[in-house]
């Protein structure tokens, strides 16, 4: 008779070794709780390691193992480093969970640097994405095994919808944001392409509009266009998140799953 807890235990990442680009945001504090929880060791890695520190130390009080790293995604240097530093620390490692984002368009698709903080963006966002995620689908290739998780959006499905920000300051209009996360999805099809044949899986998840304190017209707006009636909140990304790198998702590959409570299945 099978042991109905099997199933369960393939959702177990005990003896994993995960790393997450970014830590200390919004999506990323509950990665970091879901892949710590599930029982990996779990390391973070970004240029602000005195913030990734502090969410660390969270942590480990709480009996989990988790470990702030640098890295300079813009810095193919840097990008290296790490991955020799993984290599030599911990010989190996199970999943990558492409999370950093960089923001500089602040004045957006008019603004007078548009042009700059565009391409600043794309280091960061796009050939940053390329060369941590080669470094380490080639790692991960060597051993046969892996589970790559790229962190992308419901903006990179749809366009801007203007009428989510009516009665408000704020707006959508930033392009390059639309842009690395539209492509993000194609890239994790190339991705899951390219490495399969070596046993490495990469998918990405796509999560809608997360609640922040935003305006209260804004939040209605915005609700009323999901099928659940609300934003999302700081526990909603784990399953996911936990599901995508463990073995119970073993079989799927190349495949955008948005977690957007409905937004957009309309």
């Amino acid at each position: 008779m099978n042991n109905p807890q099997n199933i369960l235990n393939q959702f177990s990442l005990k003896g994993k070794t995960a790393l997450m680009t970014g830590g200390a945001g919004l999506f990323g504090r509950q990665i970091v709780a879901a892949l710590a929880e599930a029982g990996a060791r779990t390391l973070i890695a970004s240029r602000d390691v005195a913030a990734l520190e502090t969410v660390a130390e969270g942590h480990r009080a709480q009996g989990c193992d988790v470990t702030a790293l640098g890295l300079d995604q813009g810095d193919e240097a840097s990008v290296i480093a790490l991955r020799d530093e993984v290599r030599t620390r911990y010989g190996c490692l199970d999943i990558l969970v492409n999370n950093a984002v960089l923001r500089p368009m602040k004045s957006g698709y008019q603004g007078d640097d548009a042009g700059a903080t565009f391409a600043e963006s794309m280091q960061v966002n796009a050939t940053g994405l390329f060369l941590i995620t080669r470094a380490f689908g080639d790692l991960m290739a060597e051993q046969k095994s892996g589970s790559i998780i790229n962190i992308g959006s419901i903006q990179g499905m749809i366009g801007p919808e203007p009428a989510i920000y009516k009665g408000t300051n704020m707006n959508g209009w930033y392009p390059d944001y639309y842009f690395h996360k539209g492509g993000m999805i194609n890239f994790t099809r190339f991705v899951g392409s390219y490495y399969g044949a070596h046993g490495v899986r990469c998918n990405c998840v796509s999560p809608g509009g997360f609640f922040n304190s935003q305006p209260e017209m804004f939040v209605r707006q915005y609700s009323e266009k999901t099928f659940l009636g609300r934003m999302a909140g700081d526990e909603d990304l784990k399953g996911i998140v936990v599901f995508l790198a463990s073995d119970a998702s073993a079989y799927i590959t190349g495949a955008n799953i948005p977690v957007d409570g409905g937004y957009t299945a309309k």
